[in-house]
């Protein structure tokens, strides 16, 4: 059982932990950060929502599936869920570096694409290192929180 303390405290920096992680996914093909950390910083803010609240609250809540009231949440059902959220990613990365292959191009070419008139941002560039960041970023969640959820079971 948690306390009020560290439930607040979780309630508090977990969004503050996914809008830094947001931040540095959307940079990090031409500034530090990237997929990696953001995955990181994503599975961490998991972990603090698991020890605040539970696996109960992450099923209903995060997952939203329906959990029967009194019955203990199956940790293979999340454990397959973070599966398939690495193998989704696995699959976007490698699919991300195998693209340039069939336009006659060297593994994990890359390219922009210019915005102009966005509003807020004005001019913006999207690379296509942001699909492999993406599946990198996915590996990191599932993988990490599958290790979480299979140790946090033992």
């Amino acid at each position: 059982m948690t306390t009020v303390i560290m439930r607040t405290t979780a309630r508090v920096v977990v969004p503050i932990i996914l809008v830094v992680a947001i931040s540095l996914f959307v940079e990090g093909h031409n500034l530090p950060g990237g997929g990696f950390i953001a995955g990181v910083l994503t599975t961490t803010a998991f972990a603090l929502l698991y020890i605040a609240f539970g696996l109960d609250f992450l099923e209903r809540g995060i997952l939203e599936r329906d959990v029967e009231p009194g019955k203990t949440p199956s940790r293979d059902r999340v454990v397959v869920a973070y599966r398939r959220v690495f193998t989704f990613g696995l699959t976007i990365a490698v699919g991300s570096g195998l693209v340039p292959i069939l336009l006659d191009l060297p593994f994990l070419t890359q390219s922009y694409v210019e915005f102009d008139g966005v509003p807020l941002y004005g001019h913006v560039e999207i690379a296509s290192a942001l699909a492999f960041d993406f599946g990198v970023y996915c590996v990191v969640v599932g993988g990490l929180l599958t290790i979480i959820s299979a140790v946090g079971a033992e």
